[in-house]
């Protein structure tokens, strides 16, 4: 077990925070752990199901952090503690894609990157899809909205196009959960 001995807030922005706690593990050793601090967000995977087959809904956008665009399941947060996991998936996908849904439903609640983060996800299956319009935000500005077959979305997991480990997380989920319905 690992005991907190001191923490100190090192950086805080709108969207994250940083601290670094003074530890003492478990052999008496005393050692300094990074902690990001952020709010809970969330994941949504847009399911259609139709006559032609099975498609997910992805967002292709630019993602700062590794200098390339990428497809990804719609996902965010709106910076704040306290969240009705429910409204935060409807808003970020209505937000990201315009989409609204007529059913959540919730499918987990996961840890993103906890050996360095601190920072809840919640996992939605959104069906009964209608169309609207979207409204990113400003850093959200080169959304492009796909419309994938699920065959595809699962070839692009395996050939290494889908590199989001938080879309590919709450995929493996879904066909858990899927499988044992």
């Amino acid at each position: 077990m690992i005991k907190t001995i001191s923490t100190r807030e090192v950086y805080r922005n709108p969207w994250t925070s940083v601290r670094e706690d003074v530890i003492e593990r478990a052999n008496g050793q005393r050692g300094i752990y990074g902690v990001i601090d952020k709010d809970p967000a969330c994941i949504v995977i847009p399911l259609e199901v139709t006559a032609e087959g099975e498609f997910v809904y992805l967002i292709e956008q630019f993602r700062y952090t590794v200098g390339g665009r990428h497809c990804e399941f719609p996902q965010g947060g709106w910076e704040v503690a306290d969240v009705v996991p429910e409204e935060l998936a409807r808003g970020e996908l209505r937000e990201e894609t315009g989409m609204t849904a007529e059913t959540m439903m919730l499918l987990s609640t996961l840890q993103i990157a906890y050996g360095v983060m601190n920072q809840k996800q919640y996992v939605f299956l959104a069906e009964g899809l209608t169309m609207g319009s979207a409204d990113p935000d400003l850093e959200e500005n080169d959304l492009v909205v796909k419309r994938v077959r699920v065959e595809e979305f699962e070839q692009m997991i395996l050939d290494g196009v889908i590199v989001d480990g938080c879309s590919v997380g709450a995929w493996g989920l879904y066909r858990l959960w899927q499988g044992r319905r």
